[in-house]
């Protein structure tokens, strides 16, 4: 833990503090930004108080009183609950504004990790209690340069083993040699192990209508042929096996036959072309200088569907924050879901999908975007054309 840093950010927020809380680990942010090892689960209710002067303060029950010894700062112990309400407002005094892991009407799930009754008690010592969810994306969703690397890495793997995929498919059709989405499934699965990649489930395999369910998996149990005539997305995600490497997450459509249906082919037009309105609107954002937060990028892929007369059929959020896990906790590019007004920041990664999903077939297009200082960059390649299987 970065005691240093947490407090420049503070500043940066004009907050006065960052007030840590757990019980029964419902809180595992708290402990990745901590990097607290506690000895065990902790069965009485912790504390831990970073201000933005000064030294860090702790607040412990006197049975678990060695709960956060591994971090540094003073500690008082409570015991009963008269007790422990005295020595919370003085563990915060005299802070005015503090961050909790807390969110406005749940608005971001991702950060909404302390209950509605424990605000309600450290509100009670006259402190006001804000969200920290652009402090968790500063030190959770911030990407090193080799974590750039690794991304760009798994990236380059994990496009060989989806091109490979739709070429599978493509030599069984040719030889009439019946292939299933679970075949295709098990297969990039494979080649995910033989490419020294991993991956935490999936991918996603959907032929026609389960092309239009966006979580649809395959399994040995339920899965569909693939025959000629057919719609084909392929959404898969992977990372190196390497510590700390982030994800990589695309989608990909095709259609098996050589003269593609109208109604496909403008579908495919309609979401790739959102998804690269939306990838050059980000890119010309950052390069402007201009503050750019979730929820407007959700805005603008969102218009450009509806535009075109498909937005009833867009019923997901534009993209999510990518990191060590697939659904990272920054932020995502949202304004249907959840209203999130977390700002893009610097050195993150987030995805841009937009789909249109129709009853008989749907098309997903989804790449990889990175934000720097100056500008922003597709991690990845870019489908432009529907692939002919």
């Amino acid at each position: 833990m970065q005691i240093a840093a947490i407090q420049d950010a503070l500043r940066r927020e004009a907050l006065d503090g960052w007030l840590f809380f757990d019980h029964h680990r419902r809180d595992p942010l708290a402990y990745r930004l901590l990097s607290l090892a506690t000895p065990a689960t902790p069965t009485r209710r912790w504390y831990y108080f970073v201000p933005t002067e000064g030294e860090p303060r702790k607040l412990v029950h006197r049975i678990e009183n060695h709960m956060l010894d591994s971090l540094p700062g003073t500690t008082v112990a409570y015991s009963g609950w008269p007790d422990q309400q005295r020595k919370l407002g003085a563990l915060i005094s005299p802070a005015d504004r503090i961050a909790m892991q807390y969110s406005p009407m749940c608005a971001i799930p991702y950060v909404a990790m302390v209950d509605a009754g424990t605000i309600e008690l450290v509100q009670s010592t006259g402190v006001t209690v804000v969200s920290s969810a652009d402090l968790v994306q500063e030190f959770e969703a911030v990407w090193s340069k080799a974590q750039l690397e690794q991304h760009l890495e798994a990236g380059r793997r994990v496009d060989t083993a989806r091109r490979d995929a739709f070429e599978l498919i493509r030599e069984r059709l040719k030889s009439q040699t019946p292939v299933t989405e679970f075949d295709v499934q098990q297969f990039i699965l494979r080649r995910f192990s033989e490419l020294g990649l991993e991956t935490d489930h999936g991918p996603i395999i959907g032929v026609n209508h389960n092309a239009s369910d966006p979580h649809y998996e395959p399994s040995r149990e339920r899965h569909s042929p693939i025959h000629r005539g057919d719609v084909v997305l392929i959404d898969l995600w992977a990372k190196l096996t390497q510590p700390d490497a982030p994800f990589y997450d695309v989608t990909w459509t095709g259609y098996c036959g050589e003269v593609i249906p109208d109604q496909v082919q403008n579908v495919f037009q309609t979401v790739a072309g959102a998804r690269k309105y939306t990838s050059d609107f980000v890119r010309s954002s950052i390069e402007n200088g201009r503050l750019l937060s979730g929820f407007e990028v959700d805005d603008t892929c969102r218009r450009f569907i509806e535009e075109r007369g498909y937005g009833e059929y867009f019923f997901h959020r534009t993209g999510h924050s990518i990191g060590t896990e697939v659904h990272g906790t920054g932020a995502n590019m949202d304004n249907l879901e959840s209203h999130d007004v977390r700002r893009v920041i610097p050195n993150t990664c987030f995805s841009i999908e937009p789909g249109v999903y129709l009853a008989t077939f749907g098309i997903r297009s989804e790449v990889n975007v990175f934000v720097s200082d100056a500008t922003a960059i597709v991690t990845g390649e870019e489908q432009t054309e529907l692939i002919r299987i």
